[in-house]
């Protein structure tokens, strides 16, 4: 492990100063009353509780002077007073302990699951080309380990560090006031190299633990990818390649695993040695006061018992600064998900987008997805108010381009696109949204039933409105057939369905939207000739009265659109109608002839 430079400790020390500063204002709700209300009493719980805590050993001192002088009736009846008065403070304490967690949970799990909102918001509004080069499986693992973290840290920023250091204090004062100033040297010194010892090793177990993190979130991912293409394994037979594949991520897991358990095992001794020394030279102190009639034995237990009870808060603040310097990686992979940018986002004050009939407008439109590599070169295309238009061409033209643009998923990086006159950046992502139904190329399913996925194109969709959706996408005789009917469960991204039960799901879903603008994205791909030849049918009257684009390859799904736009490498070179098209015999009428060659052989 390669030492530490200045800057990683400057970057390592702002990355927590950003955490703590993100995190701290959950201590105290402002927005609600009960909350904070809890947060001072679990303070005030914390603070009885340390100052019961730090005048018990008197008792101790007085119930064991008692006994040592034998043959007095009342000191003895006072030594088991003393002794019931020391039991009761104890568990006194334990309770106000106990009970300042019961007070301060509200806060943590409320703060938790705000965190928890704030972030899933967060990564819904990330741009589409964000999620592409994102790995699932690595980011779901981010976000649970962050969240986890803000729990921890703020249980122990509040209830934790404070007292720790306030025990700490009130014994010093004790040792220096009712013994002398050499007991609470030997206590600062001990202190202070226990902490830099803690601190100094913390810094280097945290190295470790951030590359058993990474370690982690690449086992887990590998195993995620494997699951989710199951059938592909099994198509090429790899199972035996996927299992050597996630040995060897695993096999690094180990690896960091195994010398995070080593530097635990080498801090936690050097700890107990510290801690030790420390002990030993108070109790020697206490041992020659007591032969040389300075102190009782009373006091000599008393000061064991404050060393011991000095030595449990120093091991917990090993242990709490090991955490939360843990908890701070593992909150900070998630915090910088949540501080990254939007691509796309709404202008201050972007109005809503208001649909008079659905008239759509490319003039002029460039994009690429990479600066270097341009997909569209200047596209202009009009489609009236309740048109029918579909875009053809080869693999890579851009006809999925154009409708990712419609959408909104990309800006355009020159040009305009406008609905109704209106230039789409100008207006909410969210209005823009409910103005078009899409259905996709390959409809990904929710793993829920039949019901829920239908139902998902409109909330608070009744009963009636989805099984007039499924009937005019031509499904629900199918899902009546099922034993569960509408309940039947559809399996992790739909898998328990056929590619056409899928697409029949996801046209019904967005029927069930009914939006004045219709996106068919190769929505007949997945589909029989027959099935094909009936969702045309419903698609046909579904687009009855709105503006429908559909993007397509199989051409025959498109012979009725008011008019076609024949692409080839991001540029417009043939339009009109299916007819004119073919009687001109350029670049469509080829695709024609070679797609009715390849139905017919």
């Amino acid at each position: 492990m390669p030492p530490a430079t200045p800057d990683d400790a400057r970057a390592a020390r702002k990355s927590g100063r950003r955490t703590i500063a993100r995190v701290a204002p959950y201590l105290w709700p402002r927005d609600d009353r009960g909350l904070r209300l809890r947060v001072v009493l679990a303070l005030v719980m914390l603070l009885v509780s340390k100052l019961i805590a730090v005048y018990t050993p008197f008792l101790y001192k007085g119930a064991v002077d008692a006994l040592a002088k034998e043959g007095v009736p009342e000191l003895a009846l006072g030594a088991v007073g003393l002794t019931v008065a020391y039991g009761v403070a104890r568990a006194m304490n334990v309770g106000l302990q106990q009970l300042r967690d019961v007070f301060f949970a509200p806060v943590a799990q409320r703060a938790l699951r705000r965190i928890a909102l704030v972030t899933f918001r967060h990564i819904h509004q990330l741009s589409l080309r964000y999620h592409l080069t994102r790995r699932t499986g690595a980011m779901s693992r981010v976000i649970e380990r962050g969240v986890k973290g803000v729990e921890f840290l703020l249980r122990f920023l509040l209830l934790s560090i404070g007292p720790l250091i306030l025990e700490l204090l009130l014994v010093a004062v004790i040792l220096a006031v009712v013994f002398d100033i050499r007991y609470l040297a030997i206590v600062a010194v001990t202190i202070g190299l226990y902490v830099a010892f803690t601190f100094a090793v913390t810094e280097w177990r945290v190295k470790l633990r951030r590359v058993m993190n990474d370690q982690d979130t690449d086992a887990n991912q590998k195993a995620i990818d494997s699951l989710l293409n199951y059938e592909t394994v099994k198509y090429f037979g790899a199972e035996a390649r996927e299992e050597q594949r996630y040995d060897h991520a695993m096999a690094g897991y180990e690896k960091a695993a195994k010398l995070t358990a080593y530097s635990l095992a080498f801090l936690n001794f050097g700890q107990s040695v510290l801690i030790t020394i420390g002990l030993v030279g108070v109790m020697v102190l206490a041992a020659l006061g007591v032969q040389s009639g300075q102190l009782t034995v009373g006091d000599f237990v008393m000061v064991n018992a404050y060393m011991i009870q000095i030595t449990v808060p120093l091991n917990f603040l090993g242990t709490v600064y090991r955490e939360i310097r843990q908890a701070l990686i593992d909150m900070d992979e998630m915090f910088d998900l949540l501080e990254q940018p939007a691509e796309i986002a709404d202008r201050p004050g972007a109005p809503e987008l208001k649909v008079t009939g659905g008239a759509i407008s490319l003039d002029k439109v460039h994009f690429g997805y990479e600066p270097e590599r341009e997909i569209l070169k200047g596209i202009s295309i009009e489609v009236g108010a309740g048109q029918s238009v579909a875009i053809v061409g080869a693999t890579g033209s851009g006809k999925s381009t154009i409708g990712r643009l419609l959408f909104r998923f990309y800006d355009v990086t020159g040009g305009a696109l406008r609905i109704d006159g209106q230039d789409i950046r100008e207006v909410t992502q969210e209005s823009l949204h409910r103005a078009i139904g899409v259905v996709p190329q390959d409809t990904v399913l929710f793993n829920d039933t039949i019901r829920y996925n239908i139902a998902y194109g409109r909330d608070g969709a009744t009963q009636d409105e989805v099984e007039t959706a499924a009937r005019a996408a031509q499904i629900h005789d199918f899902i009546v057939s099922l034993p569960q009917g509408y309940d039947t469960p559809v399996g992790e991204r739909g898998l328990k369905l056929s590619g056409g039960e899928k697409q029949r799901v996801g046209i019904a879903r967005t029927l069930l939207k009914n939006p004045p603008i219709l996106l068919l994205d190769e929505a007949t791909s997945a589909l029989d000739t027959d099935t094909e030849q009936e969702i045309k049918a419903a698609l046909e009257r579904a687009g009855e009265g709105r503006t429908v684009i559909t993007i397509a390859h199989r051409l025959s799904t498109i012979a009725e659109a008011d008019r076609i736009v024949v692409l080839e490498q991001g540029e417009i070179v043939e339009t009109g109608s299916h007819e004119m098209l073919l009687a001109r015999g350029g670049r469509y009428a080829q695709l024609w002839n070679r797609q009715q060659a390849e139905e017919a052989a």
